[in-house]
């Protein structure tokens, strides 16, 4: 890391820090030539391949607008909304990897919109896994009565 004010080409660091949302890494810097300190902002670099073959970086925005269709007429606010985009971002880059495929992100986007909303979960998760058949749905809804089943056996245990 250079020096912002005398360009000498080292720096040693004193502090780092992790941003509340873990996104980045916030360190304090000191010049060992002019002494001078300061901060640098560090984060990590996350692209999404698509099916088509194009690199893209990952975008939270993207999640968010693709999300927001399925929870059109829902009681789901702009704030939950971006919670679930944090959600999945976290989960992506849980993964270590630096280049993730569209398919993954879409994966990782099911199960907090579950949490989140069963309606909307329904409607991207038709969407998303190209359900054509009515067995599709139902099957879809066995799984979910099923563990709402099971969450209300552990709670009244």
């Amino acid at each position: 890391m250079h020096c912002p004010f005398c360009r000498y080409p080292d720096s040693r660091v004193m502090d780092s820090r992790t941003s509340e949302d873990g996104s980045s890494i916030r360190r304090r810097r000191q010049c060992p030539e002019c002494q001078a300190r300061f901060s640098t902002t560090e984060t990590s670099s996350l692209v999404v391949q698509k099916r088509s073959g194009v690199i893209e970086p990952f975008s939270r925005d993207k999640i968010v607008n693709g999300v927001r269709k399925a929870c059109q007429g829902r009681p789901v606010s702009d704030s939950d909304l971006a919670v679930l985009a944090q959600k999945v971002e976290e989960s992506v880059r849980a993964s270590g990897a630096a280049q993730i495929e569209a398919h993954s992100v879409g994966l990782a986007i099911l199960e907090p919109l579950r949490q989140l909303d069963e309606v909307a979960f329904m409607r991207f998760a038709s969407v998303y896994q190209s359900w054509n058949t009515l067995e599709d749905f139902e099957a879809a809804i066995q799984v979910l009565k099923v563990d709402r089943e099971n969450q209300a056996s552990q709670l009244a245990q």
